[in-house]
């Protein structure tokens, strides 16, 4: 087997500012904030449009650091190409954490999804027609449960400024530093036999071949 080191990468996103807060449904959420949050519903005056006073962000342009760290543990089978993952750990900055459970799940299924795309996932297309030639499951790896092993979460939430509730963005944050993370792995593996560089998807052939190239 090849030893992997330890392989580790850092993310930062840029935030957003949210336009004006026009939600009685936001209002009630906010009330518990130290910012002054008020609703104007007038009951004689229908036809108006309800509107909340909440603070404004939209002005606020300044950038809003999403950090997060992603560290894991491969190893190669350099008879097959082959690469096991071991251990994977990554501690993101999501600001205010509403749900912990929903946001692990958003962050397990963005680490499979960075898994998937390294390893296995390839749009292919026939050179001469045109035709996608990976269009089913037969043909397209999507990763699977046996592929990864248990993942550490954790937060490290610093709230935002630029909306009521101090939240920030999760969706991506799995895939962005796994996919980092997963890659700079695999070269690392591969550096003692002068391999500097390998495209995505790192499929056990592409290793393989890289491998026998090398000698």
């Amino acid at each position: 087997m090849l030893n992997l080191n330890q392989s580790h990468a850092s993310h930062r996103h840029m935030g957003w500012a949210l336009p004006r807060v026009d939600s009685a449904f936001v209002a009630a959420i906010a009330g518990g904030l130290e910012s002054p949050t008020s609703v104007d519903i007038p009951a004689e005056a229908p036809g108006v449009e309800q509107t909340v006073d909440a603070p404004d962000s939209s002005e606020k342009k300044y950038a809003d650091p999403r950090p997060g760290d992603h560290a894991g543990s491969w190893e190669i089978d350099p008879e097959t190409g082959t690469t096991e993952m071991l251990k994977y750990a990554v501690v993101d900055d999501v600001g205010t954490v509403i749900n912990p459970l929903t946001l692990a799940g958003q962050m397990h299924g963005g680490i499979a999804q960075g898994v998937g795309q390294a390893f296995t996932e390839h749009i292919v297309f026939d050179p001469e027609s045109g035709q996608l030639v990976t269009g089913t499951f037969l043909d397209y790896g999507m990763p699977r449960a046996d592929d990864m092993c248990s993942f550490d979460v954790e937060e490290n939430p610093v709230p935002t400024a630029t909306n009521p509730l101090g939240v920030k963005g999760a969706g991506e944050a799995g895939n962005v530093g796994a996919l980092a993370a997963i890659m700079n792995a695999v070269v690392d593996a591969l550096a003692p036999l002068g391999v500097s560089h390998i495209d995505m998807p790192a499929t056990p052939e592409k290793v393989w071949r890289a491998i026998r190239d090398s000698d």
